[in-house]
């Protein structure tokens, strides 16, 4: 690893193959947490770059437990984090009024690591049961539409680095490749990043793919549609930039999408909110997530009708019982 960070230090990137073999190894435990920490922070103090990510994505893939789903297309809707926003768990309600609406989803998810409640934290107190159990998660996907997989059941080289990420407290290059390594490989996916440039690597990225994708970035920060700002939507077509009012139908305050100060909290929150018991800005910003989510799927021919699909999810109750069922399963 030594000579790994002199070359890094020395402002060099690696190739592909580099990257690859270096994420092996950490799998392997062939590095100290002082070595991982060093390297993590390279990538704090410059942009990853495609042929970087591509390779520590092949690596992962190649070394996690898949989720063969019988060929089942599903939809991951996913952020990055690390975007210090503190938000509730837009993209976990919002992969619920999705499933409500008809459309399987197999979500990708973890503890939170620079905000206070993941969506892991969220589904594990909510009572749902983390595991890798490929038979479950069929059945939940089948029964609820929409099953859950926690990313270290399914990743053993994130094992290594879990001490050194929670002790380092900030968003490292795993944030970025967390939302490109969901192990059910879903031929939709619905990715939020922090800035435009990443936003844009991921773009190549996924071009190399025959992924139908949504990578989307608010131009206020956040990496999901705050109707905060504008949002940057880039898509296999191309990129275009959408108001809150084109996505959300009016704009909301960033005091709205306060995630809460713990778990507890934030549980709350997001059992009302699903209920439909929520605010009217926390709804429209989960209904316009929920909404890119389907238009990604190609579930209706436009956005509008993607839409009023979400709101019908919200309102009849649909979503909130995807969750329901969800639970009720693990009882079982």
């Amino acid at each position: 690893m030594k000579q790994i960070l002199q070359y890094l230090f020395d402002h060099k990137t690696l190739d592909r193959a580099t990257a690859r073999e270096i994420l092996i190894n950490i799998s392997k435990g062939a590095y100290n947490e002082s070595e991982l920490a060093a390297f993590m922070t390279v990538f704090l103090m410059r942009s990853i770059t495609v042929e970087e990510l591509a390779g520590f994505r092949e690596a992962l893939l190649e070394l996690c437990l898949r989720v063969d789903l019988d060929g089942i297309p599903v939809l991951d809707i996913v952020g990055t984090g690390g975007d210090g926003k503190n938000t509730f768990n837009i993209s976990t309600l919002s992969c619920f009024l999705v499933a409500g609406a008809g459309q399987k989803v197999a979500k990708h998810g973890n503890y939170g690591v620079s905000s206070i409640t993941g969506a892991s934290n969220v589904m594990e107190a909510l009572g749902y049961k983390l595991k890798n159990d490929v038979d479950a998660l069929r059945r939940e996907l089948d029964k609820a539409n929409i099953c859950f997989l926690h990313a270290p059941l399914f990743h053993p080289a994130l094992k290594n680095v879990a001490n050194v990420r929670k002790q380092l407290g900030v968003r490292t290059f795993f944030n970025l490749l967390g939302p490109l390594v969901n192990p059910a490989m879903p031929a939709y996916q619905f990715i939020g990043v922090y800035n435009l440039e990443l936003a844009r690597t991921y773009h190549y990225l996924y071009q190399q793919t025959d992924k139908r994708y949504a990578i989307i970035h608010s131009l206020d920060g956040y990496d999901e549609i705050s109707l905060t700002s504008d949002t940057m939507v880039i898509t296999q077509e191309g990129q275009q930039l959408y108001t809150p009012e084109a996505l959300g139908k009016r704009a909301v305050h960033a005091i709205d999408l306060y995630g809460g100060g713990s778990v507890q909290e934030s549980v709350k929150m997001f059992v009302k909110i699903l209920k439909g018991e929520g605010s009217w800005a926390q709804h429209a910003v989960v209904l316009a997530n929920a909404a890119m989510g389907l238009y990604c799927c190609g579930a209706y021919p436009n956005y509008e009708e993607c839409y009023q699909a979400a709101v019908e999810s919200l309102e009849s109750g649909a979503g909130y019982r995807a969750l329901q069922t969800l639970l009720d399963m693990q009882k079982n």
